[in-house]
């Protein structure tokens, strides 16, 4: 049997608002700063530690994906939210599916983004794990600090084939 394919579509706020918020500047939220030598884009997602602290990291992928991608799990964080943002222009490529204690292959839905968007996943939102279409990709991660543990993985009933648009 082979595995159901996924396209992804173009990553909106309104398209991915069920699974968390879409990080990018945008001329509806901004200040200037520094004598209004910066421009400023405040709020632009809702971070959540559920009672933890938050972790502001760096990740840099060590090992390029390419498409098709097989997709096999996905993972949530029941305890608080998890924030990407590509640190330079970059292909990224999410998998979604709603928050709840299982999921199954049929929910899950794959959003593109822009090149310079990034994504804040939603608490227990089930996601495929960050891949990268370049060796050395950097992005900004923001999420609960070390303590309890924050991962749940979930292998699929049926794998999934991540594919080009």
């Amino acid at each position: 049997m082979s595995e159901r394919r996924i396209r992804p579509v173009p990553l909106t706020a309104e398209r991915f608002a069920p699974y968390g918020d879409v990080i990018e500047a945008s001329r509806r939220a901004t200040a200037g700063m520094n004598d209004a030598r910066f421009e400023r884009f405040d709020d632009l997602c809702q971070l959540d530690a559920g009672g933890g602290r938050l972790a502001v990291s760096l990740v840099c992928a060590r090992v390029p994906s390419a498409l098709p991608y097989r997709v096999d799990f996905v993972e949530r964080h029941p305890l608080g939210t998890q924030a990407f943002v590509p640190l330079s222009p970059c292909r990224m490529i999410v998998m979604v599916a709603p928050a709840g204690e299982s999921v199954s292959s049929d929910e899950l839905v794959a959003f593109e983004s822009n090149g310079r968007q990034g994504i804040n996943y939603h608490r227990g939102v089930w996601h495929m794990p960050l891949i990268a279409f370049d060796a050395d990709q950097r992005f900004l991660l923001i999420d609960r600090a070390a303590g309890e543990p924050n991962c749940d993985i979930h292998t699929l009933d049926e794998p999934l084939l991540l594919v080009d648009a």
